[in-house]
């Protein structure tokens, strides 16, 4: 038995104006992904349990089986696990955006115009992260640089009483200024952020970005504050050698942390313009040398959610499934029996372009036995299916329980 989970983040979505009043789903051409969802078990499940944030990291904890209210320290330290820091018992790890703000002289005055910095390359961004860790960097502050505009402050001896660190995809277009913390612990971190602007104005990554027509990394965003995290082993709970294929550290960081494989796939981006047959043919390689599942996430349906784009969330769905899906059936019709979960982490709606907690549609597909599912998987179908997982972290063993 092989086990797939295609886990097509932030997919799932309100009513769209621009799109006739429909969801990215609803309206993304997906006969493979629907032509399973008619043979499969369709139903809604809640990834994010009340009183935690509807975070990347609570989510996919939650859908690889891991209780986030038992395991979730923080959405940085997973991140950090990726990168190779080993955190001790006191440091706390932050993540470290590249951001673009705008150019209003007072500090409190200006406007997050890019959470991404213009979704800038993981080239360019070490070139400003290695700046930001000669000037920044000391005894208590280490910077690691990740993927592209999400990178690392790990603070040695630091706390969590930090008061408001947002995250700076939830104030797209606002004014900065009153969501910065004021907690006296979080000064020193502030002011770094303040200061990061004059450091990175003339940056000779951003005259060549700004020379070209791209947004500038003009400023350092603090947030996603944890503390030392550890997993039990994925196989030892489920029984199961398992992968994670991700362009993004946090995954790459859970999936260390449970012990399974996370293999780099080249062109892996993150975005919609990632290296999807790569992806999906990773996958394969993975099944070919043993393992019994392959988790592979997909980050563009989020990140178009984050920017306002519809029409790119709707073709990052249509993406997974032209280019995708056909590569991973291909091999597992081939193989013998197989099961597929595919659903997203959480919403992230066009109109709020923020993460939402909704519980989320998912699919849940067993080649042993093929049962009545819906003609088309979205929101409302998910829904009138009348199935509902309310344990989030239960679905893992669904999956491998179903026959």
């Amino acid at each position: 038995m092989k086990y797939a989970v295609v886990l097509c983040d932030g997919m799932a979505d309100y009513p769209v104006p621009s799109l006739g009043g429909k969801t990215p789903m609803m309206v993304a051409d997906k006969p493979h992904i629907d032509a399973l969802a008619q043979k499969a078990e369709v139903g809604l499940v809640r990834t994010v349990a009340d009183g935690l944030k509807p975070g990347s990291d609570v989510a996919n904890l939650s859908v690889l089986g891991y209780d986030p209210k038992k395991y979730h320290k923080g959405r940085s330290p997973l991140e950090a696990a990726n990168l190779g820091v080993q955190m001790l018992p006191d440091d706390v790890a932050l993540r470290c955006n590249l951001v673009t703000l705008s150019d209003d002289a007072r500090y409190e005055d200006k406007t997050m115009i890019d959470y991404s910095a213009g979704d800038i390359s993981t080239a360019e961004a070490h070139e400003i992260m290695e700046t930001v860790r000669a000037h920044f960097g000391s005894e208590r502050f280490d910077f690691y640089a990740g993927v592209s505009y999400r990178h690392c402050l790990i603070v040695h001896h630091g706390t969590m009483d930090l008061g408001k660190m947002t995250p700076p995809h939830d104030i797209s277009g606002r004014v900065i200024g009153q969501y910065l913390s004021d907690s006296p612990n979080a000064a020193p971190l502030i002011a770094m952020m303040r200061e990061s602007v004059s450091l990175l104005r003339d940056h000779p990554v951003n005259k060549a970005r700004v020379a070209a027509g791209k947004r500038p990394a003009n400023a350092i965003w603090f947030w996603g504050e944890g503390t030392c995290t550890a997993l039990p082993a994925f196989e030892e709970l489920y029984g199961l050698r398992g992968t994670i294929i991700s362009a993004v550290d946090l995954l790459g960081g859970i999936g260390f942390l449970a012990g399974m494989h996370t293999p780099k796939v080249p062109g892996a981006t993150g975005y919609i313009d990632t290296n999807w047959v790569g992806k999906a043919q990773t996958a394969v390689k993975e099944w070919q040398s043993g393992q019994d599942l392959v988790y592979l996430h997909f980050e563009a349906p989020d990140e178009c959610g984050h920017r306002n784009e519809p029409e790119n969330k709707v073709r990052s769905i249509e993406l997974i499934d032209s280019v995708v899906l056909p590569i991973l059936l291909d091999y597992l019709e081939k193989q013998g029996e197989y099961k597929v979960l595919l659903l997203p982490d959480h919403p992230t709606p066009i109109v709020t372009m923020t993460h939402a907690r909704d519980p989320v549609p998912y699919l849940l597909f067993s080649s042993r036995c093929p049962r009545a599912g819906v003609p088309t998987i979205n929101e409302e179908t998910a829904q009138a299916t009348g199935v509902f997982v309310e344990e989030g972290p239960s679905l893992m063993r669904r999956l491998i329980d179903i026959e």
